[in-house]
């Protein structure tokens, strides 16, 4: 049974940076394309970034690129996301997913299987 476990969510403010973390177990780590997603209130979920099963290919939304980064260690079994020049609007639940294939369609909530509880994000201003 794989589970998808997610941690370091926050208050911070405005400018400033979090790094969250995911951590996937059950499965074979390094079997399973990741990828970070976010939904504020009243809004549906959105991508924001993705890391192939090597960490070779990483792929980001437009309005956090050069601003986070994502990575993963797969001696540790776990994926990272750092979240810098933080915004109010970066505020929402911000969900970790794993997915078996191997970069596809990684932009869509469709091809994860497996979803962590998801974790808070709050940038005041």
């Amino acid at each position: 049974q794989v589970q998808v476990v997610e941690s370091g969510g926050g208050l911070v403010q405005a400018g400033g940076s979090l790094r969250l973390s995911c951590a996937v177990s059950g499965r074979t780590f390094s079997s399973f394309t990741v990828g970070w997603f976010r939904q504020a209130p009243g809004k549906e979920r959105e991508f924001v970034a993705a890391i192939r099963r090597s960490g070779d290919i990483t792929d980001y939304e437009d309005s956090v690129k050069g601003r986070f980064t994502i990575s993963r260690d797969n001696a540790k079994n776990t994926v990272y996301l750092q979240m810098n020049s933080l915004k109010p609007e970066d505020t929402a639940i911000y969900y970790c997913a794993a997915d078996p294939a191997n970069w596809v369609n990684v932009r869509s909530v469709v091809p994860y299987d497996y979803w962590g509880q998801g974790t808070q994000v709050t940038v005041s201003s």
